[in-house]
């Protein structure tokens, strides 16, 4: 089945959970409490948004990292809306070259990036995965083609962190949008104001994305 096919596919299935909020992907988690809500939103700022300790990665790479991961992980909620959100992020820093290789990070390549983040997207593919299979020699590719310690770690926690988010969305099966242009207004929002900035989207079951 082709790509465009799987998510329409999937935009057509139901919640298999009962008792969740009437609201699409990671939101109908994020919405179950308000605890959920705060700390989920919380780590999305903090792996995608804030700054990092010695990281190098600017935030449209860091969304990059979270598309692949996704994209691997089949979660098309996530990988459609993180990569509305590098889009715009691309849109703000100058960098509307790299858009066309948001779609080819989609299908598991790297081809068009730099090393440096063909590397991190090595290892945040690696720990998605099978982390066990993350080595030494791959960390030490990844500081060869210019990433830093804190760059490396980014990759770790971005490619654990949107495994749980991915987990989350198609456990529950939550609702997804059929269409990538979906999430664009959202992810102006985001690129804003980051995750626990931009408003709460209100809707019942319109697409948007946490």
């Amino acid at each position: 089945m082709a790509r465009d096919d799987e998510r329409i596919a999937r935009s057509q299935e139901e919640p298999i959970v009962g008792g969740l909020p009437e609201m699409p992907g990671i939101l109908a988690a994020m919405q179950l409490t308000p605890g959920l809500g705060l700390h989920l939103r919380g780590l999305a700022d903090e792996v995608l948004v804030n700054d990092f300790p010695g990281a190098t990665i600017r935030r449209h790479e860091r969304e990059m990292l979270a598309t692949a991961v996704s994209a691997a992980n089949d979660c098309f909620f996530c990988m459609d809306s993180h990569a509305a959100f590098a889009g715009a992020l691309m849109e703000r820093e100058d960098a509307t070259l790299l858009e066309p290789v948001l779609d080819v990070i989609k299908t598991g390549s790297s081809e068009g990036v730099s090393d440096k983040m063909a590397a991190l997207l090595h290892i945040a593919r690696t720990v998605q995965r099978a982390p066990l299979k993350l080595t030494r020699a791959d960390v030490a590719a990844a500081h060869d083609a210019g990433a830093s310690e804190g760059d490396v770690q980014l990759a770790v926690l971005i490619a654990s962190a949107f495994s749980m988010y991915n987990r989350l969305v198609d456990g529950f099966r939550a609702r997804t949008a059929p269409v990538t242009e979906a999430y664009r207004e959202r992810a102006g929002q985001i690129a804003d104001n980051g995750y626990s900035g931009a408003p709460m989207p209100t809707g019942s079951g319109a697409p948007a994305a946490g």
